[in-house]
């Protein structure tokens, strides 16, 4: 299912990202989600690609994810 905000992101990335990076994720998800229309697996499809998308711009350290300075706007 699609995310409308940030608040309706799963807790494993809305406790541990960053609001930018929460930010890419649900734009990234839900893109990949109605382009992923009648796959039986859709939701992991969209998932995957929504991580990808948020590891292009941001690298998980021993603090938390941080935006590494390779990253996109």
């Amino acid at each position: 299912m699609p995310y409308r905000t940030n608040d309706d992101l799963p807790p494993s990335v809305r406790n541990h990202l960053p609001e930018h990076a929460q930010d890419i994720f649900r734009a990234a998800f839900n893109h990949a989600f109605a382009a992923h229309g009648g796959d039986p697996r859709q939701e992991e499809a969209a998932h995957q690609i929504a991580w990808g998308a948020v590891k292009r711009s941001y690298v998980k350290t021993a603090d938390g994810w941080v935006r590494f300075s390779g990253g996109e706007a």
